[in-house]
Formats: C-alpha cells, sequence, structure tokens
C-alpha cells in the first residue's frame, strides 16, 4: 500500500505542480506517492484497499457556490470527496490529509458549517496551535505559532461536531482540526515553497483571489515569507500512514 495524491484542479498545469509540492513537501519518492485526477474520473473502486493515505489537493472550486452553478465535475468530485471523508471518519478507514478546498468539502460532510465569513487574503498569514494541536501526533511537532500560505474565500468559524481543533488565527478560526485518529484537515496550504506558490497566483491572477495588477506585491511577499514548518507535518503524515 502507498499514498495518493488527490487531485481537485481543472488547471493541468497547476495540478502537476502541486503534486510535485505535495511529494516534495512530504520526502516521498515518485512510487510513494501517486496521482489520481479526480475532476475526470471517479477514485478507483478498491481505492481503500489499494492507499493507505490520501492527499488531497486544493481547487477554485467553492464549497459554498450555489449547487445550480456548479458544474458537473465538480458536483461530482464533492460527492467522491464526500464519501472519502465519510470512509476516513470510520475508525478502520483510511488516513486522509484534505487541505484548502478540502476541508471545506469534509467540514460538509462531517455536518459541520462553512459560509463565506471567514476569507483569507492570498499571501503568508500567521496560524497557532490550539492545546490540542500541541499534543496531536501529526502537529504536535511544530512550532507553536508559525507561518502558513492561504488563499480562500470560504471558511468556518468551528469545526465540525466531534472534531479537534488543531490550530487556528483570527481571520479564519479552523486552520485545522483532527477527526478521530486519521482524518486531517487543513485550511492552508501545507505543501508548497513560496516560489511554486508564486507560480500557483499566476494561474490564478485572475480568478478573484487578489487584484490581478497586485500580483507583484502579493508575490513578493509570499516569497518572503518563511515557511519551515506545514511541510514538517505532510512528512509526519506520510511517515505514519505510509506503509
Amino acid at each position: 500500500m502507498t499514498l495518493l495524491y488527490v487531485c481537485v484542479r481543472p488547471q493541468q498545469g497547476a495540478a502537476i505542480a502541486e503534486y510535485e509540492s505535495f511529494r516534495t513537501a512530504a520526502r516521498l519518492e515518485q512510487g510513494q506517492l501517486e496521482t489520481h485526477d479526480l475532476v475526470r474520473d471517479p477514485l478507483p473502486a478498491d481505492a481503500f484497499d489499494r492507499y493507505s493515505g490520501f492527499f488531497v489537493g486544493g481547487s477554485p472550486f467553492n464549497v459554498t457556490d450555489p449547487e445550480t452553478s456548479k458544474t458537473e465535475a465538480q458536483r461530482r468530485l464533492e460527492a467522491e470527496l464526500d464519501r472519502l471523508a465519510t470512509a476516513a471518519a470510520d475508525p478502520a478507514g483510511p488516513a486522509v490529509l484534505f487541505t484548502c478546498y478540502g476541508i471545506g468539502v469534509a467540514t460538509r460532510a462531517l455536518g459541520g458549517e462553512l459560509s463565506r465569513a471567514h476569507p483569507e487574503d492570498t499571501g503568508p498569514s500567521t496560524v497557532s496551535l490550539t492545546p490540542d494541536g500541541e499534543r496531536d501526533p501529526i502537529f504536535g511537532g511544530l512550532a507553536t505559532r508559525f507561518t502558513a500560505l492561504t488563499a480562500h474565500k470560504e471558511g468556518s468559524a468551528t469545526p465540525p461536531p466531534g472534531a479537534v481543533l488543531l490550530a487556528t488565527n483570527e481571520p479564519c478560526p479552523v486552520q485545522a482540526y483532527r477527526y478521530g485518529d486519521h482524518l486531517y484537515a487543513t485550511q492552508f496550504h501545507p505543501e508548497p515553497t513560496a516560489e511554486a506558490f508564486a507560480e500557483r497566483m499566476a494561474v490564478y491572477r485572475d480568478d478573484g483571489y487578489f487584484a490581478s495588477e497586485d500580483y507583484d506585491v502579493v508575490a513578493g511577499r509570499v516569497l518572503a515569507a518563511s515557511l519551515t514548518e506545514p511541510p514538517r507535518l505532510l512528512r509526519e503524515f506520510a511517515r505514519r500512514f505510509d506503509r
């Protein structure tokens, strides 16, 4: 069994780069991290038997978009991610780390509330561990306060019922949580280097995350950020769940 990166980005260039960011940050060889494009194909029927853990990447999609405005591909992949979250919530299920857009799908699947009331600007943000985060097997090795990269239009004020809040900040109170022993979710992006994130910004510069004419200013803030801690949680997740 190995790990699987689940792509939910329609832009294939950005998806390929995100896979490489996850693989590099987790210090995995290509054979240790496979990839699946959920935008175009459902998960294999035997995915939960073939893979011991899953990384779910980000996306320009929003869970809070009206259902009538969602594409068929978005509705289908959200149903697939719902299934993945439900499986990971089972004590006998696979380990899953949902990131950015993925935390929204997981929160909804677990009965939590999601809204447009907690967006964050594109760029570096300060994240703080909760006391539970300091004791968590994955997050506990991180600094209690660290810089991470964010860019999202929706978020949550509280974690889903039964989940344990691991990290927080003022703009978006739910930065990370754990449900059970092996479902993790982060609002921030744990995988990219500053350079990779700036390149991703260029792909989405007209998607409303920031004013397109401010790209150079925003990218400058990103490139100046120190991002030592977020990749460490990916390495620990991979170490614990790559069987």
